[in-house]
């Protein structure tokens, strides 16, 4: 068998202990002053087939963000046969990272509620040219 042939398409699905940490959330006070950096750094990864950032498509479903710099993402892709599924994640998580003052960040994949169109910003709807 090759290794093609043999690869596991869905093991970002696996349930590893990383993926059960990472679906936590923090708890403690919410920093508002640090969201706002949080966000704008989300906002600036792109789904590669869809040149629209993540934010406005809608497939960020909750964004937590804790003093002491803990900030916790679910998220979920277009579809589960993604072919950016395993990477999509840790992109998240690098752009995060790089907003001064952040010192922890978990990104959960979720498959519910399945994304749909209707979830995206009118922004991106015009750029899509679906308004």
């Amino acid at each position: 068998m090759t290794e093609e042939e043999s690869r596991d398409y869905f093991a970002f699905a696996a349930d590893t202990e990383a993926q059960q940490e990472a679906s936590e959330r923090p708890e403690g006070e919410d920093d508002l002053a640090l969201m706002g950096p949080v966000l704008e750094a989300l906002k600036t990864v792109r789904d590669p087939e869809i040149p629209i950032n993540l934010v406005d498509l809608g497939l960020i479903y909750d964004l937590t963000v804790k003093k002491g710099g803990q900030v916790y993402v679910e998220m979920t892709l277009t579809t589960p046969a993604c072919p950016v599924a395993a990477n999509m994640p840790s992109e998240v998580e690098a752009a995060i990272r790089g907003v001064e003052g952040v010192e922890e960040v978990r990104v959960n994949l979720v498959w519910t509620p399945p994304w749909t169109p209707e979830r995206m910003t009118e922004e991106a709807k015009l750029e899509l040219g679906m308004l």
